[in-house]
């Protein structure tokens, strides 16, 4: 099956109250299903609003691994590639793993800059601030959080 996205790839997301967010597919396994990607505001009225000229990773409003369904299923429609796309200026970022019960010390998740479903390390870290949480979000709970995110 040849997927509908590649690194690189720019995508729309629907967001639950109208409108639409855009995402970039930063990192991608060979064989789809994991990915993880960035997220950018502002809110886009209509699809054609869409513009690639403000897309870098400092302004993204969201990074998160996500599932692909909802670029298979193309409810999230890819629409180009980053002009020029370098997965360096783009990178796989830390995480963090946190005791609910806040009894362990946070553990910092390192995955794989190739493989974003392959983690390469893991330790304790004393400050945790700035990381974004370790998980996996499927589509729908991607587009709850880019909803929130931008009212």
């Amino acid at each position: 099956m040849t997927l509908p996205y590649s690194e690189g790839s720019v995508f729309l997301v629907p967001l639950r109250n109208g409108g639409y967010a855009r995402g970039v597919v930063a990192r991608a396994t060979h064989e789809g299903k994991g990915l993880f990607g960035y997220f950018f505001g502002p809110r886009l009225a209509v699809p054609e609003d869409i513009t690639f000229d403000d897309l870098h990773p400092a302004n993204a409003v969201l990074r998160v691994m996500f599932g692909d369904l909802g670029l298979i299923n193309g409810q999230w429609p890819v629409c180009g590639l980053i002009p020029n796309w370098n997965r360096a200026n783009w990178p796989m970022p830390d995480f963090v793993r946190r005791d609910p019960l806040g009894k362990r010390k946070p553990v910092l998740v390192r995955y794989s800059d190739t493989d974003p479903m392959r983690i390469e390390a893991e330790y304790p870290v004393d400050d945790d601030k700035g990381l974004a949480t370790d998980s996996l979000s499927g589509y729908g709970a991607v587009e709850i959080k880019l909803t929130k995110l931008l009212g």
